[in-house]
Parts: structure tokens; sequence; C-alpha cells
């Protein structure tokens, strides 16, 4: 169970909707996305914070050029927006759903703060959560710009099995169910869908990972 998105096997989506608080629940919505459907853009004003019930969204930012960088794809039972709450106004990343139905749950900021004023262990949760995840950008950013692509592939398998992996009990592998498609992992470590199947390929023949659509598999001897 990953230390970043759950704190004592504790899901956050769980502990902070509102839906959960018979003081909010009659006046709060969840929200519907399909595919490429943005829920917020750069610069938009930042007055929420966003759990994911369903689906995908990933988090990025446009170059000068117009270049696409992805920062993170999330899944269900996380969060993001939460500079929201941090005193930032306005939004330096965009958020769009990446599934046919993603299903959002919005919270403004001034309810997170009841929460958080009501709560101690959310607002605990909380802001560790801002600080594993900003340790967790940082590092992905210092492989992008110093590792090559094979060693970015291989820090991000470690990084999954952190989050979803199992050891095997037959074999002591870690076996890694993750949500994410080729194409995420691609954009994740900064490198094309046909590298990433290269790359992929000639680590299965070299027996450090086996893999099949479902599931990867880090052979022991490099767990």
């Amino acid at each position: 169970m990953s230390a970043l998105w759950y704190f004592e096997d504790v899901n956050l989506f769980k502990i902070l909707c509102p839906h959960r608080y018979g003081g909010y629940k009659e006046e709060h919505v969840f929200s519907a996305y399909k595919k490429s459907d943005y829920i917020y853009f750069e610069d938009d004003a930042a007055s929420k914070i966003y759990l994911i019930d369903k689906g995908k969204v990933k988090i990025g930012y446009y170059t000068e050029d117009g270049d696409e960088i992805i920062k993170a794809i999330l899944t269900k039972g996380e969060i993001f927006g939460e500079k929201a709450i941090l005193g930032v106004d306005k939004r330096n990343e965009f958020a769009q759903s990446i599934d046919n139905t993603t299903v959002i749950c919005p919270v403004s900021k001034d309810t997170m703060f009841s929460l958080m004023r009501d709560n101690v262990s959310v607002s605990f949760k909380i802001h560790k959560f801002i600080g594993l995840r900003i340790k967790k950008l940082e590092r992905r950013l210092q492989l992008l710009l110093f590792k090559d692509t094979r060693t970015r592939l291989l820090e991000f398998f470690k990084e999954l099995c952190e989050e979803y992996g199992h050891e095997c009990d037959k074999t002591g592998d870690q076996v890694i169910e993750h949500p994410y498609t080729q194409k995420d992992i691609a954009t994740l470590i900064g490198t094309s869908r046909p590298t990433l199947n290269t790359l992929m390929n000639e680590l299965k023949q070299e027996k450090i990972i086996d893999f099949n659509r479902k599931e990867i598999r880090l052979l022991k001897k490099v767990a």
C-alpha cells in the first residue's frame, strides 16, 4: 500500500469527501467527466480541491513552445488541486480526465478548511500528503533531467512497486497490479510508446521483468 496516497490503510477520498459529514452532505454533488474533458485550466482560480471517485486524471502544464508536460496521472482515491489550501490563488497546471467514466468530488477550500479545523487527524494527513507529493515530484524531475530512459523506467517500476506491488509467495518476485496503460507510463517517464515497448521487451529478454496486460513482475534478482 502506498505511503504517498494512503496512510494507515485509510483512503484519503473516504476521509475527506464531504458526503461523510452530515453538515455538508445535502449540498454536495459529484461531477462526471468524459475523456479529454478539463477539470480546470492553467490560470483558473484555485478555489477547490478535487477527490477522484472513479476514472483517471492527468496533471500537467504547457511550455512556451506549446509542448505538454505531464506531472502526474492520478486514479481512484487520490486528490489533486491541493495547492488551493496553501494560499495559491491561481492554477499553474491543468487537470484533464483521461477516462470516459471519471467521477470527481469537488470540495471548496472553505469546506476543506472547516473539515481540517474540526478533525486534527484530517489536517495531519493532508499536510503529510502534500509533503510527500512534493518529494515524489522532485524525485521524478531529477530522473527526467539526469537519468537515461532505461534507468527512469526501472526507477518508475520500483515506485509502482511501492504503491501497487506485493510479493509473490511462490517466487519472491514483486507483482505490480497497477492502473496505468503503456501510454501513461511512457508519458510519465518522458519517452515515446514505441521506445517504451522496446525497452520493456529488452528487460523481459534479460529476465529483469516479466509483464502482461494486467501486471508487471519485477523478478526476484532485481526487485
